[in-house]
């Protein structure tokens, strides 16, 4: 049990724990201290407080300079003054400065509105910036993800926390001392030619517009607007739970039938369910474990674990830091990727459209995905499955710049057939989702019986790594569920020293699952919202009169008329893709 130990702040007497930082009991008290670079994500048991911004500077009684609130312990005894007029006019001071070398373009800046350094700015009522002198000026560099923008890095270091003890990707650092320093990649390479993953969580973490996603929005005006195209549009599960929190709805609400009305609004032409790819995913993924389980059963050599291949950035992560493991990836597509291959190939095709006709969006809550979609394998003679993909951030901004209101909006059906789905699907969106909808199916398949308790709670959680143990058959299926590019390289760690043994694993690269994803409105932290947009997901599945992906009507139908089964030739051309390794530095 932690010590407690008495305070004084802003003349209040305070009893809280030793080891606290001021910052942290304040804020148990009610007192507000503002601070940009301070980042606690408790749930993940980490802190990003680098006193790098200097913001939350607060006075303590014997002492002369302004101590840092986010790194300096409480002792006992101690008497801090929050608000004096010294406090403010030196959080003033430095806000100015940050200011005087920050670009001017809040008007057409990506965190307009959202940015923590002009709400401060607006809270300490800056309307001039007394400081003038040379400012920083850096290239903006592109990728088919993210942006990056260091003159409006402020070097607060979240993003290198993130990346650097999160990820475990060391991707972006701190270089260089005094005006010259910035955040940057190793020989500040842009970020599509390092190991970057695209996951995202940079720029979910980033408090001003220096990262942020790549925009697509504009394209998709100009694509709606062409009469030689027919623009269809893919949701994926973990959207529909997080999108309302843009419009004032609660965390983890089902907006799904709003959501279509809104599309269709905007003017896509179909809107349809990743959903139903996702139950596609499951025929291929969940086979693809029971054909292996076989051939280790029966003593012949095959790849085991065998892991999870829908999230992209874990995809990325493998192909640099884990070439022995790229054999032991599913080689099932993404269902991003599924539903463009059966939109262009198979449903165009019914429906008598050309596929170079066809314009394939999707909306999603992961900025890996825009990677994806751009990735050359992926093409069929030169024409992509996805088009391009757009985030829930951007589709807010985008149905408010058509003046749509989720709150007054009927709800809507997706189109069918490619917007039918079973619960099996919804949790993609999550962590563990993707496992437990597979072993629904693949229990199924080699038992022969049908689940009587569909939901496998073993899978369930947000801790980093969750082991689980299956009874199939009187074979204990040992199963693997990790949240988190850091825990992902933990556990893999292991097993090559041996210290682990599994029968497959589910990796997403965000905590929580897709459903944390680097595109889903801001929660810096706050996993609380997190949770509510996993139970969300979990309610809709749980709500579903058919929640087995192989029980799907109109996936049978899609087998029938055009793969036979799943792993066949004709599935594997269409469903199916290869992993490459890349460089690791």
């Amino acid at each position: 049990m932690k010590k407690l130990i008495n305070i004084k702040i802003d003349g209040i007497d305070v009893e809280t724990t030793a080891g606290q930082t001021i910052l942290e009991a304040a804020k148990s008290i009610g007192i507000k201290i503002p601070s940009l670079c301070y980042l606690q994500m408790k749930e993940i048991g980490y802190k990003n407080n680098c006193s790098s911004c200097r913001i939350c500077v607060v006075e303590v009684k014997g002492r002369k300079n302004l101590a840092a609130s986010c790194s300096t312990p409480v002792v006992e005894g101690m008497e801090i003054t929050t608000n004096s007029l010294r406090v403010i006019k030196e959080r003033k001071t430095i806000l100015e400065l940050m200011l005087s070398d920050h670009p001017a373009d809040c008007l057409v800046c990506e965190k307009n509105g959202k940015c923590d350094l002009q709400k401060l700015a607006v809270e300490f009522g800056i309307r001039e910036i007394r400081f003038k002198g040379k400012k920083t000026n850096n290239r903006v560099e592109y990728s088919p993800s993210i942006i990056r923008d260091a003159d409006k890095c402020i070097l607060c270091k979240r993003c290198e926390t993130m990346c650097r003890d999160i990820q475990t990707c060391n991707v972006l650092s701190s270089i260089n001392r005094g005006f010259n320093a910035s955040m940057a990649t190793a020989f500040e390479q842009n970020l599509d030619t390092t190991i970057c993953t695209n996951c995202g969580q940079c720029v979910a973490v980033c408090p001003v517009g220096a990262l942020h996603e790549t925009d697509y929005t504009k394209q998709l005006f100009n694509d709606l607007s062409n009469k030689e195209k027919q623009v269809i549009v893919q949701v994926a599960p973990a959207v529909r739970v997080a999108i309302g929190e843009e419009f004032g709805f609660a965390p983890g609400e089902d907006l799904t039938g709003k959501l279509v009305t809104a599309l269709k609004m905007v003017g896509f032409s179909h809107v349809f369910d990743t959903n139903f790819a996702a139950d596609l995913t499951i025929m291929e993924e969940a086979s693809e474990l029971k054909a292996r389980l076989e051939k280790y059963l029966a003593g012949e050599p095959t790849k085991l674990p065998l892991i999870t291949s829908c999230c992209p950035a874990w995809v990325k992560f493998a192909e640099h830091h884990f070439h022995n493991f790229l054999g032991n990836l599913s080689t099932a597509k993404s269902p991003q990727q599924m539903f463009g291959a059966v939109a262009k190939n198979v449903w165009a095709k019914e429906n008598g459209i050309s596929k170079e006709k066809i314009i394939c969006v999707s909306i999603m809550p992961c900025l890996a995905k825009k990677y994806e979609a751009s990735r050359h394998k992926f093409k069929d003679g030169g024409i992509p499955d996805v088009d391009y993909s757009i985030s829930t951030r951007q589709l807010a901004s985008l149905l408010k710049q058509a003046n749509i209101d989720l709150r007054t909006l009927p709800e809507s059906k997706f189109d069918n057939p490619l917007g039918y789905s079973t619960g099996a699907a919804d949790i993609f969106g999550k962590t563990g989702g993707v496992i437990e909808a597979a072993t629904r199916s693949l229990y199924e398949w080699v038992t022969g019986e049908e689940l009587e308790k569909v939901d496998f709670e073993q899978f369930r959680g947000i801790e980093g790594i969750r082991i689980a143990e299956i009874p199939v058959n009187g074979i204990k299926l040992r199963i693997g569920v990790v949240n988190g590019l850091g825990a992902a390289r933990e556990l893999l760690n292991k097993i090559e020293r041996g210290e682990e043994s599994l029968h497959a694993i589910e990796v997403m690269a965000c905590k929580g699952g897709c459903v944390g994803g680097g595109g889903q409105p801001f929660h810096y932290g706050n996993f609380e919202i997190v949770k509510e947009r996993i139970k969300g997901l979990e309610k809709i599945d749980s709500g579903k009169i058919i929640r087995k992906s192989h029980d799907n009507p109109y996936i049978i139908e899609l087998y029938k008329k055009y793969f036979g089964e799943p792993l066949s030739h004709e599935a594997h051309h269409l469903l199916h893709t290869y992993y490459s390794p890349k460089k690791r530095i």
